[in-house]
């Protein structure tokens, strides 16, 4: 992020709700009687005063999911839904999501000294007077609207660095394309939320210019959920002159069925910051995990309660987890029991753990490249760390601009529309995930075990009966060869297995690094994302 432009000034959120956290032992549906006073009941809450029960008319709202809601003209209430149902709802209803009515993507001046409308990279002495011409650009966007906290602007490095850093991943792709496919397949590429278009034209127009024989075999697929972005992408690219290689599908990833057999690329550039997460908490005394709730009341006010796993892919991810035997998602001194016991004692000490935020709606899209793109290749980049975070564990920074500020808030539960939630990506546990989900050519395992092997405590053994591969942890670079695939040579050959790269790695790799060279030697393509990172 630029440092002087987009620092986060440390005041409140303007609007933040009071929220009183509720935790119930048993999952309930909208029919279901609220539970009698005996039952167990867990409050997590940072004040001192709160209640220790759920109010019986929010465990009767009807339970939605972000797709029952698509239909909604405004923001609900009376209504009960999965955290990460409250997170996808925010961003991305059609009638009033962040990314749909609110958010406008930064681009560079049209005609500024630069290559296509790009920053003239050259010309500043160094980065300081480079940030100031960035500035200049964000003040001619104007705060923009007059009923809320002001135009909503954020930007990408496809953006900021354009045509150079489109050009990189250009090169990237066509460079293992030509190694491994040309002449015989076509080139193929899916762009997952293509923004502007941005990355997509340069991409093209590089191929047109320097690869002709390429483009003329291109087929190039952006895959969007806006519906206002994808007929700006679909008019930009046109009249760009690539309208007989695009193909804009209005459509999220997750609704996806379509399959494509053949070869392809798959782009998700600056993307799954933006998928929903769940929430879980571990209860302090059992370990066993809860799923975050949040029911919105008659007043639009959020109150967030704690259920059993009952969700199929919390349990899946939960349980996929512990088979990979990733960190444990507990702070160090509550991995004690001893410890845990003690802290449990403390005055007015929560009887939850942090927050865990985990990504869930990554994993589908996972499962979804493994089912329809079975020979694929994905690109996908995006932020390892983010600062101004929420509370919790891999928790998401939630920011919403106020004039020409961005202001974080503390809590995800704000206003729908009106913010960001974006999260950072543990790159290590998302490869992990992504090489064992290809690995598994079979279906996924049985609903019923893992809803089990998801409650137990993350301390325990990892031996169950959804064991691991025998071969998964071999030394072996590539995976196993596909049936009835071969290589050029005849041979059935794997792919070679995807690595996670830096974003400054990457770039000296692929970019033409001097485009974007100051004059006194820094480069900002790689200095002003040092939180980024790539797999490939």
């Amino acid at each position: 992020m630029l440092r002087s432009i987009l620092s986060c000034n440390h005041r409140c959120c303007p609007r933040q709700t009071h929220l009183k956290a509720y935790f119930s032992s048993t999952a309930l549906t909208a029919n279901d009687k609220p539970p009698s006073k005996h039952n167990d009941k867990i409050n997590y809450n940072p004040d001192i005063s709160f209640s220790t029960t759920v109010d019986p008319k929010h465990l009767k709202y009807p339970m939605l999911s972000s797709h029952d809601l698509e239909s909604h003209r405004k923001p609900p209430t009376r209504v009960r839904m999965l955290v990460r149902d409250f997170i996808e709802d925010s961003l991305y209803n059609p009638h009033y999501g962040y990314f749909s009515k609110r958010a406008t993507i930064f681009t560079a001046p049209p005609h500024c000294g630069g290559v296509e409308g790009g920053f003239d990279f050259n010309k500043y002495r160094d980065s300081a007077e480079f940030e100031v011409d960035v500035a200049k650009r964000y003040g001619e966007f104007g705060n923009g609207e007059e009923d809320g906290p002001g135009r909503q602007l954020w930007h990408t490095p496809t953006e900021l660095f354009k045509p150079w850093y489109g050009q990189a991943i250009a090169q990237c792709l066509v460079s293992e394309y030509l190694l491994k496919y040309f002449p015989y397949e076509d080139f193929k590429v899916y762009e997952l939320g293509a923004g502007n278009g941005t990355l997509a034209l340069n991409i093209l127009d590089f191929l047109k210019t320097h690869y002709p024989d390429v483009y003329d075999r291109t087929q190039y697929t952006i895959i969007e959920i806006s519906e206002k972005l994808s007929r700006a992408q679909r008019h930009r690219l046109h009249q760009q002159g690539h309208s007989q290689v695009v193909d804009v599908v209005n459509q999220s990833v997750f609704q996806w069925q379509r399959k494509e057999h053949a070869p392809c690329y798959v782009v998700a550039a600056e993307v799954v910051d933006n998928f929903a997460h769940d929430v879980v908490r571990y209860d302090l005394k059992t370990l066993e995990a809860y799923q975050g709730v949040v029911a919105v009341d008659e007043v639009g006010d959020f109150v967030p309660f704690y259920t059993k796993i009952s969700d199929p892919l919390i349990a899946s991810y939960l349980a996929l987890r512990r088979r990979l035997s990733l960190p444990i998602p507990l702070p160090r001194f509550l991995r004690s029991p001893t410890l845990r016991k003690l802290y449990a004692s403390l005055p007015f000490a929560p009887n939850l753990s942090p927050p865990d935020y985990i990504p869930t709606r990554l994993l589908s899209l996972l499962k979804i490249l493994r089912t329809h793109f079975p020979r694929h290749r994905l690109l996908l980049s995006d932020f390892s760390s983010l600062p101004d975070a929420v509370p919790g564990l891999n928790a998401p920074v939630v920011q919403t601009r106020v004039g020409t500020t961005m202001i974080p808030c503390g809590t995800i539960f704000v206003q729908q529309g009106w913010f960001d939630i974006m999260f950072p990506t543990d790159f290590t546990a998302l490869r992990e995930m992504y090489e064992f989900l290809l690995s598994q050519a079979g279906p996924d395992a049985d609903e019923q075990d893992e809803l089990s092997y998801a409650r137990v405590s993350p301390l325990a053994s990892s031996t169950s009966p959804l064991s691991l591969g025998a071969d998964f942890f071999s030394s072996r670079a590539r995976r196993s060869p596909l049936d009835g695939v071969t290589s050029a040579s005849g041979l059935p050959v794997g792919e070679r297995k995807s690595s996670v790269f830096s974003h400054a790695e990457y770039l000296e790799t692929y970019a033409d690094l001097e485009k974007t060279r100051l004059v006194n030697g820094e480069n900002p393509m790689i200095g002003f994302y040092e939180n980024v990172k790539v797999l490939f």
